[in-house]
């Protein structure tokens, strides 16, 4: 398995706007077609207005198929939308993660 690691920062004062469009609009889609749903973490301590979401996928082409019927889904493309007028994101970056050998993922 290997793991998406997406991290953004928000703007300050919106990220709880954000939060609620996410759990009950965005997250439903992606669960839909990204599957693998690892958690989504938010700062208490340290770079504060930050989350990261994580998801799992089989392979590099997995992870490309299934974000490509995502991106392909009305739905998604209304949330998006939606989620860009909020001018809420401020950075995101995202990585993709190997496991180690002795990872239990790996």
């Amino acid at each position: 398995m290997i793991v998406e690691h997406r991290t953004y920062t928000f703007r300050p004062g919106t990220f709880d706007g954000w939060l609620k469009k996410y759990e009950t609009e965005g997250l439903p889609i992606q669960k839909r077609h990204l599957n693998r749903f690892l958690g989504l973490y938010v700062s208490e301590i340290g770079h504060l207005h930050t989350t990261v979401l994580m998801w799992g996928y089989d392979s590099l082409a997995d992870r490309e198929a299934r974000r490509a019927a995502m991106y392909a889904d009305p739905d998604w493309q209304a949330f998006i939308n939606g989620v860009w007028s909020l001018n809420a994101i401020q950075s995101q970056d995202a990585m993709i993660m190997n496991p180690a050998p002795f990872s239990p993922g790996a």
